[in-house]
């Protein structure tokens, strides 16, 4: 059902981006610009070393921050990213070249693409509109109970096209941008995790990239 969900939704994103080619360049670019990045590396909870590039990097856990708002998935988990170079530098940026090691396992998570996130994914901030009322039973015998509610199982809710669509942009806006890239750029990288944020410790964000190779420890 979660691989269906996906599914739907990356239709959906494809033709919202089949619109978006038919658009302006700088249309396209603010589709993937992520975001902003803090002031300083210093700014985020951890930071390393790679070359002459510094990643510094925050645990943001099953709660997503966007530019429009938090975002809920249970799961993925996601890491807050940004890269930070010397005046002028550029750097060829992919989620690709980042894992997550959680509990000391000797084999890291996979970064994923947002596509696969936006089956899983809950706005806080809407709620589903109420339910119409139960109807009524009147029991026709004489000794039965006047009245009672049914007891038929609420329908299931149905998140609104329009909403999961919505979803959908708000988390590839807020992406890791990729590709050639002046520096800084930030942006957030996500990990398939479903466990509660509180039982994983150790956390590290490993990075072996164009830039080099770096390992940070992050805080849930």
């Amino acid at each position: 059902m979660q691989l269906f969900n996906a599914m739907r939704i990356g239709v959906l994103i494809v033709s919202t981006g089949t619109c978006i080619q038919g658009q302006s360049s700088n249309d396209a670019q603010t589709e993937a610009k992520g975001i902003p990045a803090r002031t300083t590396p210093a700014d985020y909870q951890s930071q390393a070393q790679a070359g002459t590039v510094t990643i510094a990097a925050e645990f943001a856990g099953h709660s997503l921050p966007t530019l429009e708002g938090p975002l809920n998935t249970e799961d993925y988990v996601a890491v807050e990213t940004a890269l930070f170079g010397p005046t002028g530098a550029r750097l060829i940026i992919s989620a690709r070249d980042f894992s997550l090691r959680v509990n000391g396992k000797k084999t890291p998570l996979a970064s994923q693409p947002y596509g696969l996130v936006v089956g899983s994914l809950k706005d806080p901030e809407w709620a589903p509109p109420e339910p119409p009322a139960p109807k009524s039973k009147t029991s026709l015998g004489g000794g039965g109970q006047g009245q009672g509610e049914s007891k038929d199982p609420p329908a299931p809710v149905k998140v609104p096209v329009a909403v999961q669509r919505a979803m959908a942009q708000r988390v590839q806006k807020a992406s890791l941008p990729e590709g050639d890239r002046s520096l800084p750029q930030a942006g957030l990288i996500f990990f398939p995790y479903r466990g509660k944020i509180t039982n994983l410790q150790p956390i590290e964000l490993i990075y072996d990239g164009p830039a080099g190779k770096a390992t940070q420890k992050l805080q849930p």
